[in-house]
């Protein structure tokens, strides 16, 4: 299995630190607000990373944090006029709901800043003794980013590029304008908390690097999250943690693509910015999972109305190829599942993965037709591959009815024109009942007739 490492801007072959174990760990979401699009794609990145890893065997633990102490979190409370934990449980349990509304499996483990500040303040304490960090006068604890020589790894830079014309803090407190805070001390009427340097709370990039390292080890096997945290939030945990424990911190460093929307940056200012629920308000879940699959995970999507037509129409194709056959488990088709797993090897390319699942389509489709004794165990096939990618576990008829978005007509109406099509037909008046099946195929609403009767399926219209 091949894996890109951001650390080494290379594909390496991936050998966990303990054979047949994975260790991994991805920056979650400061939860301050609703979830929105860009933490979709890190969610679904991840958890067909994890469903991946499971399928090949491996053991895998999988650790998403919750920031739950923030500015923003502090600033939005205040503005809610509500506690931080009302706040922060509100958007956590949100966070759930919109997750588990796109498919995502719940990690093995979510810790909370707040459940950690023991091992925060000790890791602090730690690098304080070792040289690395030091307290201002002012309470705030800042870490020395030239006293780590590595700094600048992941990013492949300098310190001293950076602070050629970067943007930095202005503080009289910090020795070097580089240097970053570890712990911030409370101003007047801020919720605080305890620490040897007085009431106050964590920085962000520490808070990660105490947790991961609780939860898995100070060395384990991959660090994940979004195209935005590279720097200086990931270049920051890893001057941190190696400082801290003398260790290499992560093997193995993964990111996301960015999202973007009618090929634009996603942004407030921009009026172009959509919270999971907003999205899922207009289109089926499965929908919006297979627009950020259908792509490889560190490639950029494009969000737009004509993408999400197009991943429709692909999930009907797979559908159709499903409908009508009863999934059961027989001889498999080496040659789908050897694609298959040397795309998801190849640096989980889920693109070259989905494309192999259309060829089974097709197949599935052939069979049916030709060999249909052999059709129900390719759609066997079909599922179990598509539920690694965490598609295709619906049932064919409620997903091409548009189960989850919004039908034309009232079912109940849509039922009643079938009927008045075969009493029209019965009484050999074919024109009208011709005319029901086009009123019916304008709306999208397609009837297929078999020998058990008529049924129906809304396709998306075509551009």
């Amino acid at each position: 299995m091949q894996i890109y490492n951001t650390l080494t801007r290379r594909k390496e072959t991936f050998t966990p630190i303990e054979p047949g174990k994975v260790r991994m760990y991805v920056c979650g979401m400061t939860v301050y607000d609703y979830c929105h699009l860009g933490h979709a794609r890190v969610m679904v990145a991840f958890d067909v990373i994890t469903r991946y890893l499971r399928a090949r065997g491996y053991d895998v633990t999988y650790v998403r944090n919750i920031t739950d102490i923030d500015d923003k979190i502090l600033r939005r409370a205040d503005e809610n006029d509500e506690t931080i934990e009302a706040l922060t449980d509100r958007m956590i349990d949100a966070m759930h709901e919109d997750e588990g509304r796109l498919g995502v499996l719940r990690p093995d483990a979510e810790p909370r800043a707040t459940q950690h500040l023991d091992e925060i303040v000790a890791m602090i304490e730690t690098l304080i003794d070792k040289g690395y960090a030091y307290a201002a006068a002012n309470g705030d604890v800042y870490y020395r980013v030239r006293r780590f020589e590595g700094y600048g790894k992941l990013n492949n830079r300098d310190p001293d590029d950076m602070r050629a014309g970067a943007r930095v803090d202005v503080d009289e407190h910090k020795e070097d304008p580089l240097d970053f805070v570890l712990w911030k001390a409370a101003k007047p009427g801020e919720a605080n908390w305890l620490s040897p340097w007085g009431p106050g709370r964590p920085g962000w990039h520490i808070e990660c690097s105490a947790m991961s390292t609780c939860c898995l080890g100070e060395t384990f096997d991959i660090h994940g999250g979004g195209p935005d945290l590279t720097f200086p939030h990931h270049e920051n945990e890893i001057a941190q943690s190696e400082a801290a424990t003398g260790k290499p911190y992560v093997n193995t460093w993964m990111h996301a693509g960015a999202v973007r929307v009618n090929q634009e940056k996603m942004s407030k200012s921009l009026g172009n910015f959509f919270t999971i629920r907003e999205v899922l308000e207009h289109h089926d879940p499965e929908v919006v999972r297979y627009l950020l699959v259908a792509s490889h995970y560190r490639s950029p999507i494009n969000y737009a109305p004509e993408s999400l037509a197009d991943a429709r129409r692909s999930l009907e194709r797979f559908y159709n190829a499903l409908d009508g056959v009863e999934p059961r488990e027989g001889e498999v088709d080496g040659r789908f599942d050897a694609r298959f797993t040397a795309a998801m090897d190849d640096d989980f390319n889920t693109a070259e993965a989905v494309s192999v699942l259309f060829d089974l389509a097709r197949e599935l489709n052939r069979t049916k037709k030709e060999a249909p004794g052999e059709a129900p165990a390719l759609a066997a096939e079909l599922k179990r591959l598509g539920a690694i990618l965490g598609l295709l576990q619906q049932a064919p008829e409620a997903f091409l009815k548009g189960a989850a978005g919004e039908l034309p007509l009232p079912e109940a109406e849509i039922e009643a024109k079938i009927a008045a099509r075969a009493e029209a037909k019965k009484a050999r008046d074919f024109a009208a009942a011709d005319a029901i099946r086009d009123e019916l195929a304008f709306l999208g609403i397609v009837l297929k007739d078999s020998r058990e009767g008529t049924s129906w399926v809304l396709e998306a219209p075509e551009d």
